[in-house]
């Protein structure tokens, strides 16, 4: 009898453990559901519907029909695509380390002991709320040839007339800088946020053994902060591979350096949205997919060998 009543108290306790855990999923699950449904509604259905239609040729009145492998044939016989696969891997190896290391530098400037840190890091910060419109705008005004700021400036030492935006040689460059400035200040404060994560007795340690500032940068703030360093290379990078706002509002449709800047995200929209052909846009848009996942694949097959996590 003693052990029927043990046996059923454990069974009791049991269901009531079980219950009280189905309870908890149940509200775990109510809680991230609206996150769930809007990754499925806003992210996972659109990338099926994208392969899907990569496969498919829009004709008259908005029906697709299916064509195969030709979009993909098609694309990688098409020297535009090719070119715009160069401007994007172009300005994304330039931005990114470039503006990686700027962030880095500004960050470990205003995690030392300077007046008005405050103030600084807002200014910095400024860029990432402002829209992408407005801040191509103010830099095509700029960079005019006309009346633009920079070859006014210029024009005090005897410079003028260089064509920032119509010049194929110097058009990319001008839009990589815009990108570098704009993602400064974002990156900047993610470092920070590393940076102040790293415990002052470190560096007490190193000046007690009588390193120097550069030295303590190498062996204790690099490290301590490369796993921060690590995410935010991996969101630059994937944002720089679907650059589109800036050269959109920035280089003219009629440019003679469209060629030269133009992006694999321009040549979506300019295929979907503009022709009308759906199909070879969406297949253009899955080679840029492919592109970022192998990339990150090799970021995180690389990052065992120069990210140091604590």
């Amino acid at each position: 009898m003693v052990i029927e009543r043990d046996t059923r108290k454990v069974t009791d306790e049991v269901k009531k453990t079980n219950r009280k855990n189905l309870r908890d999923y149940g509200w775990a699950y109510l809680m991230i559901a609206p996150t769930i449904l809007g990754l499925i509604v806003l992210n996972i259905w659109p990338l099926i519907q994208t392969c899907y239609l990569s496969f498919t040729k829009t004709s008259g009145f908005g029906k697709n029909q299916w064509v195969g492998l030709d979009n993909y044939i098609r694309m990688f016989s098409d020297s535009s695509v090719m070119h715009a696969v160069i401007n994007t891997l172009e300005y994304t190896v330039i931005s990114v380390p470039v503006g990686v290391i700027i962030s880095l530098f500004i960050a470990v400037l205003l995690n030392s002991k300077i007046k008005g840190k405050t103030i600084y890091r807002t200014i910095y910060f400024l860029p990432m709320v402002s829209a992408p419109a407005a801040i191509a705008m103010v830099w095509r005004w700029l960079y005019s040839s006309d009346y633009g700021l920079f070859n006014y400036l210029l024009s005090l030492v005897g410079i003028s007339g260089v064509k920032w935006l119509t010049d194929p040689n110097i058009a990319l460059i001008s839009v990589i800088v815009v990108g570098i400035w704009s993602t400064i200040g974002y990156n900047m404060v993610i470092l920070l946020a590393g940076l102040q994560e790293i415990p002052k007795s470190f560096y007490e340690a190193a000046d007690i053994d009588g390193a120097g500032p550069i030295r303590q940068f190498f062996a204790i703030t690099f490290p301590l902060v490369s796993p921060t360093m690590f995410f935010v290379v991996v969101t630059t990078m994937i944002s720089s591979l679907q650059v589109f706002d800036y050269i959109f509002m920035m280089i003219d449709k009629t440019n003679i350096a469209m060629e030269k800047t133009q992006s694999l995200v321009y040549l979506f929209y300019k295929y979907s949205f503009i022709t009308n052909d759906k199909g070879y846009g969406s297949a253009i848009v899955m080679l840029l997919l492919i592109i970022i996942l192998i990339i990150t694949v090799i970021q995180l097959k690389l990052q065992k060998k120069w990210v140091h996590y604590q």
